[in-house]
Formats: C-alpha cells, sequence, structure tokens
C-alpha cells in the first residue's frame, strides 16, 4: 500500500518553515537543497539562487515536503496561497495534541481554538505563520 504524503509550496518561506515544523513536530530535515545548489542551478532565474527547490521531513508516520515556488518555472503555476486543504495530526492524548498547537499556532490565525468536541478531547484548527492551514485532534472519543 502507498504512503501518502504531502507536498507544500511556499512563496520564499521554505527553510523557515520546514525548521519551524521540524521543531514543533519532532522530526529531522534529510533534505534542503536550494535552486543554487541543484543541477539545475544554471537554469534558475536569477535572485533564486537562495530559494528551496527541495526539502524534506521525515516524521514518525510520514514525509513533509516542500519548496519555494519561483516565478517563470514552467513547472509550477505562479504561487496563490494555500488553499482547499489542511494538514491534520491526530495525537493519542489531548496533552500531547495542546503542546504542539501551542507552538505551531504561535503568530498564526486560529480559526477554531483548542476545544472539546464530540469526537475529540481536543480539536483546534488555524493557519500557522507561514500560511499553512492546519487541524489538530487529541484523544479521540470511540
Amino acid at each position: 500500500m502507498p504512503q501518502l504524503n504531502t507536498y507544500l509550496s511556499f512563496n520564499g518561506q521554505c527553510a523557515d518553515a520546514m525548521r519551524f515544523y521540524e521543531s514543533a513536530l519532532g522530526g529531522k530535515i534529510g533534505m534542503m537543497m536550494t535552486y543554487g545548489e541543484s543541477p539545475m542551478a544554471g537554469q534558475a532565474p536569477p535572485g533564486t539562487g537562495k530559494l528551496i527547490m527541495h526539502s524534506q521531513l521525515t516524521l514518525d508516520q510520514g514525509v513533509l515536503m516542500a519548496a519555494d515556488q519561483i516565478e517563470g518555472n514552467p513547472n509550477c503555476p505562479p504561487y496563490d496561497g494555500m488553499k482547499g486543504f489542511s494538514l491534520t495530526l491526530t495525537y493519542p492524548t489531548a496533552g500531547e495534541a495542546r503542546k504542539v498547537y501551542d507552538t505551531l499556532s504561535a503568530g498564526g490565525k486560529i480559526a477554531m481554538p483548542m476545544q472539546k468536541m464530540f469526537w475529540a478531547e481536543a480539536f483546534a484548527s488555524f493557519t500557522d505563520k507561514f500560511g499553512t492551514p492546519w487541524v489538530i485532534n487529541g484523544g479521540m472519543l470511540a
């Protein structure tokens, strides 16, 4: 069975976002390559050499990948924010969910603060300071 992973696009904030996620989620960045470091460095538009071409954060239950989109890249549409999805984290306990929520939501926009719902002891939804939408559950109820 395949593993479903997520690939995020950023507008120049990829390196900072991935380091933040590494710290908040306890994973390990295994790769972070700039356009300037890549084998395609000569093809990158001027001024994009320090932007991230590909990064990969390995977590216990999956992989989060990301890159900066650059104007004029024929392989990617222009950056238009993150829309139509949320990254969802589910923790065994409400306490674990609260800890990650407090870290990831700092400086972001809270849509629904952490609270008890009919399906979980803890639930929250928010967009972090990098524009990534999140849903966090903890202590799932039967």
